[in-house]
């Protein structure tokens, strides 16, 4: 066991995660041939391949994976090591977070959240990046975000998550809109037209299915927009019914627009928003800093678990 070392280690922690040596060598940013001689080195050293092929791609040895835990765990200790000491030197630090998030959250949260987290560290920045097509797991695992904030429901197992809020979508309309002079029910919902929000353009959703499901109902979507806020200042000259979360109702001023807003008559799902990060972060003391920052800010901001 001569020339072993703790960042051994992590290289072997790594390769089994990503199973790929280039993808190993980006997220600890080396060159692939660095990262190819520290996999030779593990193989000297543990007596197993650690990586095997399989058809076009490797995937890791049984050895490998029955150490994975062992290892994720030992390295995972060691940086706690230094966690103390990084903590008190927030001051003197800059970090930059790149967090992907829709447009309703960077409406509510990116103000607050920068503000609390410069009075710890003044020195700190924020990016929000727009939420995409691109999968949210694959954006956490090559770095190119921090943090993820959302409900999508198909990011990848080992994905790190937290639910920051529990919502429901409501109606927003005119505030003298015709559905409102009678009792708000399915029926008179499909009486009126509606807006669906959605970046990927579908034009149905969770109401939807309600509304057929329950009601035998079909509503007319007759505007998709990629975006919220794109049409909440245009609602008081129409007579169509926008669909929101019940957080985002809460922070604008519906009454200053002309707005009102009502529960939907249906048996809606509820909206489970969190943050995700890769379990690479998981005890970086400022990655952790951060989202336990945004934890205590979103149940003030949000008020709803």
């Amino acid at each position: 066991m001569r020339g072993y070392d703790l960042d051994l280690l992590r290289y072997l922690q790594v390769l089994i995660e990503e199973e790929s040596v280039s993808s190993a060598a980006r997220r600890l940013q080396i060159s692939e041939p660095a990262m190819s001689r520290n996999l030779a080195k593990l193989r000297q050293v543990f007596g197993d391949p650690i990586l095997v092929q399989s058809g076009r791609r490797m995937t890791a040895s049984s050895f490998a994976l029955g150490l994975r835990d062992r290892v994720q765990t030992v390295v995972r200790d060691a940086d706690r090591l230094i966690e103390t000491r990084a903590m008190n030197d927030l001051s003197g630090l800059s970090p930059r977070f790149t967090i992907r998030a829709n447009d309703l959250i960077v409406a509510t949260i990116a103000r607050p959240l920068l503000s609390t987290l410069r009075q710890d560290c003044p020195n700190c920045t924020l990016t929000f990046a727009p939420e995409s097509d691109d999968p949210a797991s694959d954006a956490l695992r090559q770095d190119v975000i921090d943090l993820y904030i959302g409900a999508t429901d198909t990011l990848k197992s080992e994905i790190r998550r937290q639910t920051l809020l529990r919502d429901k979508m409501r109606a927003l309309v005119r505030r003298d809109h015709p559905i409102l002079s009678e009792k708000i029910t399915p029926q008179s919902l499909t009486r009126y037209n509606h807006i669906s929000v959605s970046r990927r353009g579908r034009a149905r959703g969770p109401i939807d299915t309600a509304l057929k499901q329950e009601h035998g109902l079909t509503r007319r979507v007759i505007l998709t927009v990629p975006t919220y806020h794109a049409m909440i200042e245009n609602m008081r000259d129409t007579d169509m019914i926008l669909a929101l979360p019940g957080m985002v109702i809460d922070h604008i001023s519906v009454e200053k627009l002309g707005l009102t807003a009502f529960d939907f008559p249906l048996q809606l799902p509820t909206i489970d928003a969190y943050q995700a990060w890769h379990p690479r972060w998981d005890t970086d003391p400022t990655h952790r800093w951060m989202r336990e920052t945004l934890f205590r800010l979103a149940k003030d901001v949000w008020k709803t678990l």
